[in-house]
Order: structure tokens, then C-alpha cells, then sequence
């Protein structure tokens, strides 16, 4: 597919105080993209917008919301005149055995990874259609494949690949675009947290390779970057990603025979698995729950 220019370009990244939205946001200002941040923590915030090569800002907002990204979206438009990419990034995640989760913890992966995408796409939805732009929904191997320990995670990377790509039905006509965005375990705070864990950390190690590696923030970014340059529908982040697409079928019964094995293994140990939100992000998302400013 043919390349656009980022020179010039409104962009939207939400989870950009870390991770994959930090790196992102700084590749598309190096690129001459205007740049607007959206998370839970100003400060960070406030020091990725001050490191961005041309014009940014950033807006301190949760994206369960509906009235703040509303006003967001209004707030960015009038800033820059136009808003031409949005990347709904934002994310948490948990883990554990489901029976024994924090069920608030459980719920909240679930709000933010789809209801927040939802609510981020329905706020700059109008904006998009004004400048036939790019929505990316940021997904992970998550949406492709089910495992155990991870139940609210892949249930809501399951839900917003659906949903982008019902959602990409429907506006395409209206010269939007919508794209899906697949990582594998990349190296950032939420995995990082994960592997905090030394149960969730080892059956992370039994998987089998490639899906067993830890990989890079900088080439998956770039990966990201190129998919949104193209407007594709589809960006993997790892290169192998893109063959899971065509074994996926079989990918639960595999796992579900699999995992039990696993899980046997570990029963032993499962008692003291954490199993609140993980990860730098996944704090802050606690304390703005505890009223507490990050």
C-alpha cells in the first residue's frame, strides 16, 4: 500500500505516559507529526510532550470515560485544527487464576482494553470523518490465542479485535480506516510487572518459541509506525505474528489440552500468584480508582 506522509498529521496517542505510547508518540514527532498524549499521569506526560521534536500536548484523562474523551477530542481539535490518526493504546492487564482474581482488578482489564478503546473511538470518530483519517486499535498475540493465568487480558484483546474490525465495516465508506495492531510479550512495564511474578514468569518461558521471547520495544514500534504510514488494516509488530493468523482455529483446542498439563504442574503454587493490575501503568490506574493524583 502506498505511504502518507506523516509531515503535518494530527495524531492521538492514548497510554502514551510509557512503553509502546511513549515510543510511538516520539517516532511520530520525529516523523513531523503533530502529537497529542492522552493517560492517567500528567507528569509523565507533561516530560514525554516536552521531549517530542515539533508541536504536541498532552491531556490527563481516563478512557472509560465518555465525557472527558469527549471534551479530549474537542480540546485536541481546537488545538490543531484537525485530528488525522488515533491510536486507542491504552492498557492494563492481570493475572492468576480466574477463580481466585481480584474481581475488581479483573473488571477494570476489561474496562480499559475494550470498553476505553470504545469510548476512544467514539470521541474522535466525527473528527476522523472530517479528515478520512486512521483509527489503529492497538490488539496483542492476546486476540489470537487463548491462555490460561491470562483470562481478563485475552478476553478483552479478543473483544477489541472484534469490534475494530466490525467497526471497520462500517465507516470505511465514510473514508475511514481502521487497522488492528498484534504484539507479542515486548519489552515494556507491563511485561515486565508480569514477570515479576516468578509462576506467571515461568510458564511464560514453557511457551513454545517464538511466543516465549521477550522482544524489543524500538523494532516492534517501528513495525506500528510503518502499518500507520500505509493506513493498514492489519500491523504485527513481530514478524511472525502475521502466520498465527492462518492456524488460530486450532489454536484453542492446543492450548486447552496443553495448558492443563501446565497447570497441573503449577498447582502447587498457584496460592501465591498476584492478582492485581501489573506494571508502572497498571498502579497508576489503582490510585486514580484509591482518588489518589499519580
Amino acid at each position: 500500500m502506498t505511504k502518507v506522509s506523516l509531515e503535518g498529521q494530527v495524531a492521538v496517542v492514548t497510554g502514551a505516559a510509557r512503553g509502546v505510547g511513549e515510543l510511538l508518540a516520539r517516532k511520530l514527532s520525529a516523523r513531523s507529526a503533530k502529537v497529542a498524549l492522552v493517560g492517567l499521569e500528567p507528569d509523565a506526560l507533561k516530560q514525554v510532550a516536552d521531549r517530542l521534536h515539533g508541536e504536541s500536548g498532552f491531556w490527563h484523562a481516563d478512557v472509560t470515560d465518555h465525557e472527558a474523551m469527549a471534551q479530549v477530542a474537542a480540546e485536541v481539535k481546537e488545538r490543531f485544527g484537525k485530528v488525522d490518526i488515533v491510536v486507542a493504546n491504552a492498557g492494563v492487564a492481570n493475572g492468576g487464576p480466574f477463580v481466585e482474581s481480584d474481581p475488581v482488578a479483573w473488571r477494570r482489564v476489561i474496562e480499559v482494553n475494550l470498553i476505553g478503546s470504545a469510548v476512544t473511538a467514539r470521541a474522535f470518530l466525527p473528527v476522523l470523518m472530517e479528515s478520512r483519517g486512521y483509527l489503529l486499535q492497538i490488539a496483542s498475540l492476546a486476540a489470537i490465542t487463548p491462555a490460561p493465568m491470562m483470562t481478563a487480558y485475552c478476553a478483552s484483546k479478543s473483544g477489541v479485535e472484534a469490534y475494530a474490525h466490525s467497526l471497520r465495516a462500517e465507516v470505511g465508506h465514510k473514508g475511514v480506516r481502521v487497522g488492528v495492531g498484534y504484539l507479542s510479550w515486548t519489552d515494556t512495564d507491563m511485561v515486565r510487572g508480569a514477570d515479576q511474578d516468578e509462576v506467571m514468569r515461568e510458564l511464560r518461558q514453557r511457551l513454545p518459541w517464538p511466543s516465549n521471547k521477550t522482544y524489543p520495544l524500538g523494532p516492534a514500534v517501528d513495525r506500528i509506525v510503518a502499518g500507520i504510514e500505509r493506513r493498514s488494516s492489519h500491523v504485527y509488530a513481530q514478524w511472525w505474528l502475521r502466520g498465527m493468523q492462518g492456524v488460530r482455529g486450532y489454536l484453542p483446542g492446543i492450548i486447552g489440552a496443553v495448558g492443563q498439563r501446565e497447570m497441573r504442574r503449577f498447582e502447587p503454587r498457584l496460592k501465591g500468584v498476584s492478582t492485581g493490575l501489573v506494571g508502572a501503568g497498571g498502579a497508576a490506574d489503582e490510585q486514580r480508582q484509591q482518588g489518589i493524583s499519580p
